[in-house]
Order: structure tokens, then C-alpha cells, then sequence
């Protein structure tokens, strides 16, 4: 789906999908896209879609609206293309129906011959596989010396491309870069510089010396190279600063002894976002050949542009990160909303009949008002125990456990709502089940909601049946299943109940109960399978290994445990 992304601005990280052929953009709320930017018109641009694709219409606005950098009226949008207004940039992606169109195009337009068409073999001089093409860039030395120099640059391409491809954070990624660079050009310093998102100011990233010892210097460059280079977006080299009279009146030229300059723009697919510098630092009295060449300032340009895309691709990875963040907190919000909602009304209504009863002087109403409360009251209890175990990474407690002993705490903890619910609630255990190294509060847990949803599961069966069984899988790992004659699960759905927040038993349910359930037996190294059927029932099998990596002795008993001597104090 076509949808706008704002990777800077007020509302850095917003997303807003394009479903309407028609949508405004400004501050003002009335707006489909509201933008919280002072230097926003109230109703500043419109994106409107048409046979030919979506574009961007100005309808008006103070500061006016540019595409890629330039001020349009009209603009027919491409995925990629930058929308910027005020000081809100909006990158358009175009989604998948517009590329699948494009690759449909050019698939009308190649015809692959096959080899039965046309015999190559004899028309192929030479091959050369991948790994021996890296070991070509590499040995440039081994070639004719036209080669050789040709070779080497390319070798540095290549580097550079490698570590692009590989280093994702973004500082050491340009500081290696810069060591790159130094291995083909002769400089004395560098440095990379990027505008900041917010103030634009040009901001030091990276620096390199060529002689360790000058790395304790403060590093000053001069601003009148850079601005000259910002200005004419052209990448410029620099034979005699001092002497320029477009630069010697800059005082850091004359007072730094800067004898060469290389400064680049670091063009990304639209704009410059910062420069690539380079000088030296020689007196008159030395070589007076420049170090400097133009092949040195076109490898510097090339490498810059590499680095200012991956660059931008960092930016615009971490906006989507933010954008995917933002959308999964206000998912959360509003799930957790809606089920606070409903206990707040029923805690609202305990209160309320506990108030009458008490006004009334009714025991009855009391017990009724109370009971209704302290429902909703377990139900906040159980809502925050489920959020802190799926968000919070825990290691579970392990300790010698009989899940047998489990499963009976489970049954008589929930036989008097089985049998309010008319539900028969029956335990089947296994006489060769082993002692288990688990957290037994963590499975005690997992287990009571999954028996729980069993019942709720059954309420409305005409003979509702739950069955919770303990076995021995195999001599590495236990089972205990449960098992319902309720409504069932289809096969496809199985994948969506493990899901946050998502339940089927409405304003009941919190829809974190299962997820919690699978996180802890995966914590012990287990899992959840489900099977189901629909109209015949469920049934989900709560898998343990016997022995567990997290014990200090995986061999250990209940009885073994008994007789460790008590932990020292503190």
C-alpha cells in the first residue's frame, strides 16, 4: 500500500497509508495527514491519485512544497521521492503495486533466450568465479601497471562496499571509511562531518590522522573551504590554499598551514547530508609537487557518495523502527484500554451494590456487591502478572519439580468453578512421570491459564469435559496435556491465538494469557503444540525437557534437594 513516512519534522517516525484518492496535508485537524509544524499552512499540500499514479499538488501554502529539493506546483510521485514542508520532510513509498506493474513492464520487454537458440561456449574467452574476483582487487600488484593503478582504486571501492554492507553502527562505519580512504590518498587529516536532523548544523562524525602522534591536536579545518563546497555542491581540490584567492582570507588556511585541500559533498539520492575533508599540512620549504591528485578527488567523491547512502539508509531504517514502534504502542494502548475498561465497570458496579447493601443494611446485597469486586479485583491481579511476564526477560527459578503435584494444586484450585460451571474437570496422572528441573511457579502459572481457557472454552457445550494428563514422551522430556470437548480451533487459526492481545472470549479475556504461557515453557527450553478441531474440541500439549541447562545439577531429586545444606546469609 502507498503510504507517506516522515523521517524528519515533529512527527519523525509517522506513517500514514494513502487509501483515499484524496487526502490533505497541514496543522490544521481537519487535515487527513495533520502535521504539528509551525511552518505548516493550515491546509498546506493535497497527494491525490489518479490513472497515471499519485502526485503532490501546493494548493496555496506560505513556504511552499519541494520534491527532491525542488519547489513544485504539481508533482507525480515516485517511490523514493522526498516530500518537504516546513521543516517536516516525508519520504513516498510507493508499495507493492506499483513495482509489481514495473517488473510486469520490463518483463514484456526481455526475451531469455534459451540454449537451444544460440550455442555460446565457443564466443567465452575466460571465467572468472567470485572468490577469484576478490582475489584480483586484492593482489593488484600481479597486473600491467595500467592495471595496477586502475586496481587499486577499485580495491578500495570494494573495501569500501564491504564495510557498508557489514558494519551497521553508523560511527564505525565511517571511521572506517576514513582509514580506507588514507590507504590511496596521501592526506595528513581527515574528517567526516553530517548536518544534524534537527538544527542542520554541520556536526563531526569521524576523524582521522595519518601520524598517531598528532592525534592529541584539536582537529580545525577551515569553514571557508566547506561552505564554498556546500554552496557550489561540487566536489573541489585545493593544489595551493594559502595562495587561492577565494580562500586565503580565511585565517584557519594561512594559520594551519594547509598546503592541499580535498572537500566533497556527501550527496545521498537527494541532498548533501555533510562533507568528506581532507588536507595536508606541509611547509614551503618541502616537496613543493602537490600530493594531491584529480583521480585522488574522484575516489573521494565516489567514496562519499557511498557513505552518504548508507547513511541515509541508517536514517531511514531507524525511522521505520520508530514508525513500527509508535504503531505497536498505540495497538497495546488500545488493547489494555478496552479490558481496564470493562474491569473498571465491574469494579464500579461491586461498589456500587456493596454501597446499597450497606446503605440497606442488606447482607446479601454486601456479599453480592463484594464478591463482584473482588472478581475484577483478581482480574487487575491477573492482568498485570500476565503484562510483567511477556514483556520482562526472566530466567526461570529452576528447582527438583513433581508435576503431578502441579497438576492436583491446578484441579483443586479450579474445582469449584468447574463445578459452578456444571464442567467436569478430570486428571489423568502418569505413575513413571519423573521429577522435572523446571520453575514450578512459572509452569504452575502457564498451566492455569491454559486450563482456565479450557473452561471458559466449554461453558456452552451441552456436556462440557476437560481433561488434563500427564505422560512420559520419551527419555529426554515430559508431557502434560489438556484437553476440552469445546467449540474447537481451526488449523489456520492456531498461529493467531498465541498472538498479544488477541482473545476469543471478548471483554473476558486480556489476550496475553496464552503468549505468557508459551514464553515461560520456552524459557525452559519446552513449547506449546496445539491441535483442533472445529465442533470436536482442542487439545494442547505443554512439552518439558526432564533435565534442564539451567540447573546447576540436572541430575538433582526432590530428595536430593532436601538434604543441601541452607544457603549462607549475605
Amino acid at each position: 500500500m502507498p503510504r507517506l513516512l516522515v523521517i524528519k519534522g515533529a512527527d519523525e517516525g509517522k506513517q500514514f497509508d494513502l487509501t483515499e484518492p484524496a487526502v490533505s496535508l497541514g496543522r490544521d485537524a481537519a487535515n487527513g495527514i495533520r502535521l504539528h509544524d509551525t511552518e505548516i499552512s493550515r491546509r498546506h499540500a493535497e497527494i491525490c491519485r489518479d490513472d497515471t499514479g499519485y502526485h503532490v499538488v501546493d494548493v496555496g501554502s506560505a513556504n511552499g512544497t519541494f520534491v527532491n529539493n525542488q519547489r513544485i506546483r504539481r508533482h507525480h510521485l515516485s517511490g523514493g521521492d522526498h516530500i518537504a514542508l516546513g521543516q517536516t520532510v516525508l519520504l513516498f513509498s510507493a508499495g507493492q503495486a506499483e513495482a509489481a506493474t514495473h517488473v510486469g513492464e520490463l518483463a514484456e520487454k526481455i526475451n531469455l533466450i534459451s540454449r537451444a537458440d544460440v550455442e555460446l561456449s565457443s564466443a567465452i574467452i575466460k571465467t572468472i568465479g567470485e572468490t577469484e574476483g576478490s582475489r584480483i582487487l586484492m593482489q593488484p600488484e600481479r597486473h600491467s601497471p595500467w592495471l595496477q593503478g586502475a586496481l587499486a582504486n577499485l580495491t578500495i571501492m570494494y573495501e569500501a562496499s564491504q564495510a557498508i554492507s557489514h558494519i551497521l553502527d553508523l560511527d564505525q562505519l565511517l571511521k572506517r571509511i576514513l582509514e580506507l580512504i588514507f590507504r590511496s590518498i596521501p592526506a595528513d587529516r581527515g574528517c567526516i562531518l553530517l548536518r544534524h536532523a534537527d538544527t542542520g548544523a554541520l556536526e563531526p562524525n569521524a576523524l582521522h590522522w595519518r601520524k598517531p602522534e598528532d592525534r592529541q591536536e584539536k582537529f580545525s579545518l577551515s569553514r571557508t573551504v566547506v561552505d564554498y563546497v556546500l554552496q557550489a555542491r561540487l566536489g573541489a581540490l585545493i593544489a595551493d590554499a594559502a595562495h587561492d584567492e577565494r580562500f586565503s582570507s580565511g585565517q584557519s588556511i594561512i594559520t594551519l598551514g594547509i598546503r592541499e585541500v580535498i572537500c566533497v559533498p556527501m550527496k545521498g539520492r537527494h541532498e548533501s547530508i555533510g562533507v568528506l575533508y581532507l588536507d595536508t599540512q606541509r611547509p614551503l620549504t618541502e616537496d613543493p609537487n602537490p600530493k594531491f591528485t584529480e583521480d585522488h578527488l574522484a575516489l573521494a567523491i565516489a567514496i562519499a557518495h557511498q557513505a552518504a547512502l548508507a547513511v541515509e539508509e541508517t536514517h531511514y531504517h531507524q525511522a521505520m523502527v520508530q514508525a513500527e514502534r509508535l504503531a505497536a504502542i498505540g495497538q497495546t494502548i488500545a488493547a489494555l484500554s478496552h479490558h481496564i475498561k470493562n474491569i473498571l465497570q465491574g469494579l464500579r458496579s461491586g461498589s456500587e451494590i456493596l454501597q446499597m447493601g450497606m446503605k440497606d443494611k442488606n447482607d446479601k446485597l454486601v456479599q453480592q456487591g463484594w464478591r463482584i469486586a473482588e472478581k475484577n479485583q483478581a482480574k487487575i491481579y491477573d492482568l498485570v502478572m500476565d503484562m510483567l511476564s511477556y514483556s520482562k526477560e526472566r530466567i526461570p527459578s529452576v528447582e527438583p519439580t513433581d508435576l503431578n503435584e502441579v497438576v492436583k494444586d491446578i484441579h483443586d484450585l479450579l474445582a469449584p468453578r468447574a463445578k459452578e460451571l456444571n464442567v467436569h474437570l478430570e486428571i489423568n496422572l502418569a505413575d513413571n512421570l519423573p521429577i522435572v528441573q523446571s520453575d514450578p511457579e512459572g509452569i504452575h502459572r502457564a498451566l492455569l491459564n491454559i486450563v482456565c481457557n479450557a473452561l471458559d472454552a466449554v461453558e456452552e457445550q451441552s456436556a462440557p469435559h476437560v481433561t488434563v494428563s500427564t505422560c512420559l514422551l520419551d527419555e529426554d522430556s515430559v508431557c502434560i496435556v489438556v484437553l476440552d470437548n469445546g467449540p474447537g480451533i481451526a488449523p489456520e487459526q492456531v498461529a493467531e491465538i498465541f498472538k498479544p492481545f488477541v482473545s476469543s472470549k471478548g471483554s473476558r479475556g486480556t489476550g496475553l494469557g496464552l503468549p505468557v504461557s508459551r514464553k515461560i515453557l520456552r524459557e525452559h527450553g519446552g513449547d506449546i503444540e496445539v491441535q483442533g478441531q472445529v465442533g470436536v474440541g482442542s487439545k494442547f500439549k505443554l512439552k518439558l525437557p526432564i533435565k534442564s541447562m539451567l540447573s546447576p545439577d540436572p541430575n538433582a531429586t526432590i530428595a536430593d534437594l532436601a538434604l543441601m545444606p541452607p544457603p549462607e546469609p549475605d
